[in-house]
């Protein structure tokens, strides 16, 4: 869970700063000590901005890196980036001074790449252990590199974190990945067993207590339109209104696994978590539509059910004007 200079949602929502000392914490810790990952000395970094040759320090990350406009067009090409990561060994997406972000490894391995301190705008913010399978940025670039060249370029770059670009693209300057997004898309997954997980260890939600999927979507519909949601927002949330529109809200069982998948525009800090909470509990018959309803009327955090873990939120899609709807 959409803000990067503010925290409106859960990328946005999640996405959140997730404050956590974590693995994310160590990383840098291990960068900033010895060397970076492929090789270079921390001593050259400074908190991750190379010096010249000469050992003159670059400029501190200046918001054009040195572009200038030639009437409404940038001399400096614009990238969009799908990318996907597992955020796990992160902080969340937005740099942070606790550890190691994943707009910070991107935008490190930017840097390897044209010499140049460069700032990478993500369409949402997610929080530490929240993962992407298509989160959307964009960077500029000090000169023209084919998009193939910039994906792979980038991938080289930041290894080893678990980050990967997946697609990218030359667009107009015009684009903007956070402001012109007109929805976006959620997935969580819990695993409903016995057995613990293995494989996915860290990547979803273990529950194992049964759950009734069809009573969780039946409630689900509660939450669908136009609502104050107060009762499924943070309290750290610095969203101006709690007055969201969500598209749609849907869970059903894949297997093992129990799928909740959600789109709205924007949505605010922990919501898609604190959603998913709630629904359990239905799952689990403690709760019923009914009390989904109540809570949501209520208008406060208090009144709805525990906010559930990172792990198992997955940022999905970002849709843009011209583009076909997302699922579901």
């Amino acid at each position: 869970m959409v803000s990067l200079g503010r925290r409106t949602g859960e990328s946005v929502d999640e996405p959140g700063r997730g404050g956590q000392r974590g693995a994310g914490h160590r990383a840098r810790r291990r960068l900033a000590g010895g060397l970076w990952p492929g090789g270079r000395p921390a001593a050259q970094c400074a908190a991750g901005r190379p010096r010249a040759l000469g050992g003159r320090r670059l400029p501190a990350r200046p918001g054009l890196a040195g572009g200038q406009r030639v009437g409404r067009r940038l001399t400096m090409p614009r990238y969009r980036l799908t990318v996907e990561y597992d955020g796990r060994p992160f902080v969340g997406w937005q740099r942070q001074d606790n550890g190691l972000s994943v707009q910070e490894a991107l935008e490190t391995a930017a840097e390897r790449l044209c010499g140049q301190p460069v700032r990478v705008h993500g369409s949402g913010r997610t929080d530490s252990g929240v993962h992407a399978l298509g989160q959307v940025a964009h960077l500029d670039l000090p000169r023209a590199y084919g998009a193939p060249t910039v994906r792979k370029a980038l991938n080289a770059h930041v290894r080893p974190w678990p980050v990967a670009v997946v697609a990218s693209q030359e667009v107009d300057d015009t684009f903007h990945a956070r402001f012109s997004a007109v929805e976006r898309s959620y997935l969580y997954r819990l695993l409903n067993r016995e057995a613990p997980p293995t494989l996915d260890q860290g990547k979803v939600w273990w529950v194992t207590r049964p759950l009734d999927a069809q009573a969780m979507d039946e409630a689900a519909q509660v939450l669908v339109g136009r609502h104050d949601f107060s009762s499924f927002r943070a309290s750290e949330c610095q969203a101006e209104s709690p007055v969201k529109t969500l598209a749609a809200l849907r869970v059903r069982r894949v297997g093992d696994e129990i799928h909740v998948t959600t789109r709205a525009r924007s949505f605010l800090h922990h919501q898609v978590r604190n959603m998913v909470g709630t629904l359990e509990l239905v799952g689990a018959g403690r709760w019923t539509r009914a009390d989904v309803a109540d809570a949501l009327a209520a208008c406060s955090r208090a009144a709805a059910g525990p906010t559930a873990p990172a792990e198992g939120l997955y940022f999905r899609a970002v849709r843009y004007d011209g583009e076909p709807p997302l699922e579901p």
